[in-house]
């Protein structure tokens, strides 16, 4: 039994078939969709270039690095721009992060101490309540007398 070949596909004059791998016919056609772009003013990207110039954008990134530099570089942005503004913005985010923490840091802290100042407050306002109402006797407890306290000519005999 003879193999099987494969078939070959012939280019139609209307235009539906896939059209033959071509790089210097495909680049300039590149070139000129740039060209007409810049001359509609029209907004220029790898996008537009590539639907232009009827190929898909990653044609532009993966097969014709040159090419898509130069529009990058129409565009005002080449690749060491785009990574270099990317750093400096991370790095401010970073310092913004850094700042933050630090703001957290230091409020946690306040937070702490205040909520010590409240309960020591709270502390003395129970017993100047307490005070207040005679539920606690104010006196002299726990303490030696040097004889100058309230109760001092009590004592004497």
């Amino acid at each position: 039994m003879p193999k099987a070949q494969p078939a070959k596909t012939v280019a139609n004059s209307d235009g539906n078939a896939p059209r033959r791998r071509d790089r210097e016919r495909t680049l300039r056609e590149l070139k000129l969709a740039l060209l007409r772009l810049e001359e509609e003013g029209k907004k220029v990207t790898l996008k537009a270039v590539a639907e232009m110039a009827q190929v898909s954008p990653s044609l532009l990134n993966n097969r014709y690095h040159d090419f898509a530099e130069q529009v990058r570089a129409v565009i005002g942005k080449t690749v060491r721009q785009q990574r270099n503004e990317k750093a400096d913005l991370l790095s401010k985010e970073r310092e913004k992060n850094r700042q933050l923490r630090e703001l957290v840091d230091s409020q946690l802290a306040e937070i702490t101490r205040l909520a010590s100042v409240n309960e020591s407050l709270r502390a003395e306002l129970a017993l100047q309540k307490a005070i207040a109402e005679g539920k606690v006797a104010q006196g002299a407890f726990g303490r030696k007398t040097t004889g100058l306290g309230p109760n001092a000519e009590a004592e004497k005999p």
